[in-house]
């Protein structure tokens, strides 16, 4: 639906500041003030409201898939190629909570600008369908969402150079968790593993269940298993940087050349290569998204409440402790804090969960 021509200067003059430093006798900065003039004919267009057959779109608009993320700009693959779009304004105001109101893997319906030559003809967004999926945490004062839309979140740690953390895998995990994917704990690099203490950090996860990968890009060492992880599913690479993320999809797929780098020997911390997520269609079925390293993670979008229900081997214990509303940090008959003490939580899982407690900034 188009909107009505309502660009014409406005009846009356509003601008209370430019009028109160001309009483003053101030000169006005010429590039303060901003005209704003419609470009194309989609500009006056209405943003659409998602359609509610999924299968149905209203005259004009094609549906794609967002490959990656180019500042103000959206890379959309429809199928057929990939086209740049911007987001629609209204659309951007909407959900403006978000650090990017439209992320990677976000299925969109978009509409193709009709003039112009048809290799450099634009797109523009009208809406983004409901997603699932997601890998979210929080940047300043906006909530950023990673990645939409993916089913396994595979958690990349090296057994050397950078040294394992697995207080950040902890806290993957409980994003994985609350985002509603499948974590996969994949520890890289395990040719440098000479000491076995990374296949002792795998197998304290094992215990708890989860599905774990020991790869090496040099030697190959469990490639295979992590093909049969990615075909045919939609899944993220996450972990911090120098772990080997863009250097193990390349070896899993062959020809991608994604950039890769070296470790910073005097910090014994990996470049940050990879500089924006980015959606890769995998020859074999399914797609992976390549994401940026980190070396922390801001869990603040999860209440502190639900992370004890995000860690396990916690949950089992929580209904013995004397208390219904025990944090399980500093309170006398914990459950939790027995079961620490008796062996049946590790240490360093129980150590990652107060540390996340009391980071989030919350009252107790």
């Amino acid at each position: 639906m188009a909107f009505r021509q309502n660009r014409a200067k406005p009846a009356r003059k509003k601008d209370w500041t430019e009028e109160a430093r001309q009483a003053e006798g101030r000169e006005v900065d010429a590039e303060q003030s901003e005209n704003i003039a419609a470009k194309g004919s989609l500009s006056r267009q209405r943003t659409v409201t998602v359609p509610d057959d999924p299968n149905m779109l209203p005259p004009g608009l094609r549906r794609g898939t967002v490959v990656a993320m180019r500042g103000l700009y959206a890379d959309v693959d429809d199928g057929e190629r990939v086209w740049p779009c911007t987001i629609r304004r209204v659309l951007r105001t909407r959900l403006i909570e978000e650090r990017h109101p439209v992320t990677v893997g976000d299925r969109i319906g978009f509409q193709v600008e009709s003039s112009g030559d048809a290799e450099a003809r634009e797109g523009v967004i009208e809406f983004v369908e409901a997603r699932c999926g997601e890998l979210r945490r929080r940047t300043g004062q906006r909530v950023h969402t990673i990645v939409a839309n993916v089913d396994y979140a595979i958690i990349v740690s090296s057994a050397a150079q950078p040294k394992p953390k697995p207080h950040l895998i902890d806290r993957y995990l409980v994003a994985a968790h609350a985002g509603d994917m499948t974590p996969i704990i994949c520890m890289n690099k395990v040719d440098l593993d000479h000491d076995h203490g990374a296949v002792a950090i795998l197998d304290r996860y094992v215990r708890l269940g989860y599905v774990t990968l020991a790869t090496s890009a040099v030697t190959g060492e469990g490639i295979d298993a992590l093909r049969d992880v990615l075909k045919g599913r939609a899944s993220v690479i996450v972990g911090q940087s120098g772990v080997g993320k863009s250097t193990m999809l390349n070896v899993v797929q062959p020809g991608l050349r994604l950039r890769t780098g070296d470790i910073m020997e005097h910090v014994n911390k990996g470049k940050h290569i990879t500089t924006t997520a980015t959606l890769i269609r995998l020859e074999m079925g399914g797609y992976v998204v390549d994401t940026p390293g980190i070396r922390s993670f801001d869990l603040s979008t999860i209440a502190r409440s639900e992370y004890e229900m995000y860690f396990t081997e916690l949950a089992e214990h929580v209904p013995h402790c004397k208390f219904p509303d025990c944090t399980h940090t500093h309170e006398d008959r914990c459950a939790i804090k027995r079961a620490v003490e008796s062996g049946d939580i590790h240490p360093e899982r129980y150590e990652s969960y107060v540390r996340l407690f009391e980071e989030s900034g919350e009252p107790i």
